[in-house]
């Protein structure tokens, strides 16, 4: 069972977002791992668990893999990923990647998980159900598009069967329970589990454990398919949320009806 997880570096969501030439500036020391893949990392995990106690796979068996397309300073997220129990970390880096959109970011993925397929074959791609600095929520299907594989998205629980994936997904007030045939793209929810808490011994293991860094050179990637270049979508302006006006508090003497009404009314809000 070889599963590759895909991770990002992202800015601390309690630190100052900051922009420049309309992109997010990624300070080193403010980021780190998107917390919506830390329950990708644990679906994986938890299915390779999984296969050694039903016997399908030898107890040293199974291999999750967490790969990033980051600057170094994605490093830490990768660092991160070693502590939760995954297996091995890569990092794909190049300055032309900078600025790659949803698309482009898509296509670099898909190469390295090509690239590993060819080492061994790859059963399953997981990712979280979106990137907490970005919420595009679109990388998972685009992914699968990229790969030509079924795409099982949004899962809240998940079950392998021989070699058959199947998940319950909840959208709106309807719960569907759809399968796909292995190898597959898997996106998981942050109500698919709980992230585990990293022990002592995969703490300390972590901060020596290598680091793999491709270019694209390496997955024979042209980079025209992805950084601002082979964008396509452009950020035309950002600008920081407006300040947030003073409440209006009315202390009700008997009228708060009328005013709250009124407030409604003054706002367009009925």
């Amino acid at each position: 069972m070889r599963i590759v997880v895909t991770a990002k570096y992202v800015p601390d969501i309690n630190t100052e977002r900051g922009f420049q030439d309309n992109r997010v500036v990624r300070d080193a020391g403010e980021g780190t791992l998107n917390e919506l893949d830390e329950n990708a990392i644990e679906a994986a995990l938890r299915l390779v668990e999984a296969e050694r106690e039903a016997g399908r796979i030898g107890p040293d068996d199974g291999e999750v893999i967490v790969v990033t397309m980051a600057a170094p300073d994605g490093d830490v997220a990768l660092r991160k990923a070693f502590q939760l129990g995954v297996h091995r970390g890569i990092r794909v880096s190049d300055d032309a990647l900078a600025g790659s959109d949803y698309f482009g970011t898509a296509a670099v993925l898909a190469a390295a998980v090509r690239k590993l397929g060819e080492e061994s074959p790859v059963d399953l791609v997981v990712t979280g159900m979106a990137a907490l600095d970005g919420l595009g929520s679109v990388v998972p299907t685009l992914l699968g598009a990229e790969l030509g594989l079924p795409t099982l998205n949004l899962a809240k629980k998940v079950e392998l069967e021989g070699g058959v994936l199947t998940i319950t997904r909840e959208i709106d007030d309807v719960t569907e329970r759809i399968s796909g045939p292995l190898p597959a793209v898997l996106s998981v929810t942050d109500g698919a589990n709980q992230p585990r808490f990293p022990g002592f011994k995969l703490i300390m293991a972590a901060r020596t454990k290598e680091i793999e860094v491709w270019s694209p050179a390496d997955l024979g990637l042209d980079t025209a398919v992805a950084g601002t270049a082979g964008a396509r979508t452009e950020t035309l302006s950002a600008a920081p949320r407006p300040e947030r006006a003073e409440p209006e508090i009315v202390t009700d003497k008997g009228e708060g009806g009328v005013a709250l009404a009124d407030f409604l009314i003054r706002n367009d809000l009925v």
